[in-house]
Order: C-alpha cells, then sequence, then structure tokens
C-alpha cells in the first residue's frame, strides 16, 4: 500500500492554470497533489553570443524553491551568493527538455527564459517544472506567432515528465515526498508525444534494480506521460 492509498500506476490529482500572473508573454501554476510550481515564460530578442548569426532562437530556464516551500524555511540561494549544485542540474534539465519541443531555426533569433518558482514542495518538483513549463512555452510561443514575429509555428513536439520509482518491491508513478525519500530506486522521464524519449535519470537508493523493474517503472511512466499530455492539450485549448 503507497502511503497516498494510490494505485501504484495511479497519478497524483493534477491541474495547469494558465494566465496565472500578468506581465509574462507565458504564465502558468501547475499543481501535482502538494507540489505547486510557478512557470513563467520571457521571450527577449536576440540570442546568447555562441549563437549569434546563426539565425536560430534558444530556450533556457531557471528553477529556484520558496523559502518556505519546504517543512522548514531555507535561505535563498540569492542570500548565499551562489546556487547549489542541485538547482543547477535541475535547470539544465528543463532548458534541455524544453529545447527539444522547438525547432530553434524557426524560433529565429530569440530567447526564451522558462522561470520556474517552486512554492510548495512534495516532490516531483522537476518533473512538474518540465510539463508546466511547457505549457508555458506553448503560449509565450503563441504570442510570437500572433504578433508575426515568427513565421510559423517552431514547436514541433509536445514535451511532459514523471517521476516514477520502485517502493516496497513495486515499480510506482508520480512519486510523492514520502515515496522519494524512502524509494529503492528513484527516476525521471521525459517524453515526446510521439512515445520518444528525451531523458531518464535513474538512480538505485539501496540495492541495483533489474531489468523487470526497469521495465515496469518505464510503463507506468508512459501511462503517466499520456494522461499529463492529455492536461496540456485541455488547458491549452482554453480560451485565455
Amino acid at each position: 500500500m503507497r502511503p497516498s492509498g494510490r494505485a501504484a500506476d495511479q497519478l497524483r490529482p493534477m491541474k495547469f492554470t494558465r494566465n496565472f500572473t500578468k506581465h509574462a508573454e507565458g504564465s502558468v501554476l501547475v499543481e501535482c497533489g502538494d507540489t505547486k510550481v510557478i512557470c513563467t515564460a520571457t521571450v527577449v530578442q536576440g540570442v546568447p553570443r555562441f549563437l549569434k548569426g546563426k539565425g536560430q532562437g534558444w530556450i533556457t530556464a531557471e528553477y529556484g524553491m520558496l523559502p518556505r516551500s519546504t517543512h522548514s524555511r531555507m535561505d535563498r540561494e540569492a542570500a548565499r551568493g551562489k546556487q547549489g549544485g542541485r538547482t543547477v542540474e535541475i535547470q539544465r534539465l528543463i532548458g534541455r527538455s524544453l529545447r527539444a519541443a522547438l525547432d530553434l531555426k524557426k524560433l529565429g533569433e530569440y530567447t526564451i527564459t522558462i522561470d520556474c518558482d517552486v512554492i510548495q514542495a512534495d516532490g516531483g518538483t522537476r518533473t512538474a517544472s518540465i510539463s508546466g513549463g511547457f505549457v508555458a512555452l506553448a503560449d509565450a510561443v503563441k504570442t510570437l506567432v500572433e504578433s508575426k514575429k515568427v513565421k510559423e509555428n517552431p514547436i514541433v513536439s509536445q514535451i511532459a515528465a514523471i517521476s516514477v520509482g520502485v517502493y516496497q518491491g513495486t515499480p510506482v508513478l508520480d512519486l510523492d515526498y514520502p515515496e522519494d525519500s524512502s524509494a529503492e530506486t528513484d527516476m525521471n522521464v521525459i517524453m515526446n508525444d510521439k512515445g520518444g524519449f528525451i531523458e531518464i535519470q535513474g538512480t538505485a537508493e539501496g540495492a541495483a534494480f533489474g531489468d523487470e523493474h526497469m521495465m515496469g517503472m518505464l510503463a507506468v511512466a508512459r501511462k503517466g506521460i499520456n494522461e499529463i499530455m492529455a492536461m496540456q492539450r485541455e488547458a491549452l485549448f482554453q480560451e485565455s
């Protein structure tokens, strides 16, 4: 029995609330159980120096956790003077994942920054950031198309992500904190709408895991991601 009482292949309740903030070209509050992340997309003309003159755009991401997003207050990383290794790794993952959604040549020389701010954490913050970040990105791209700043929609794939793991010997979907902190194995899976894998990050916390558990985790991940993508599409088809 999972601590939440969910079935092994059952997602936590999930919701995307678009236009959550006023000023960004795209903004979404993504809620995955008790995990809540605000994802905003900002468009600026121009690209990093290594891309200048190449006629393509860039997607980058920043990630952070608010001081009371967890059980006890954590210091802001700005107050410590630098980002931690976990933060840097997560925002690179978000950026890589969302770049897979676009044909950067069609984007032209624009940079879209996806800011993911965790306001409440209960496991799965990085995967929620990717799934919410895609919705914010889609809205930002829509503003570029409607304003005729880009000739055609550069989105080529829908992207979503989910955490899976082995808990008490069983592959389970969408780990919350009690499971994440005690799972024998945990893994993050990012996929596109064509069924392809963008990235898989998996670690055995105790004993090594075998083929059977690996295939079980990927099977529940695929099921969960298909469900998340349906929710993303439903949110994006709603009137702003």
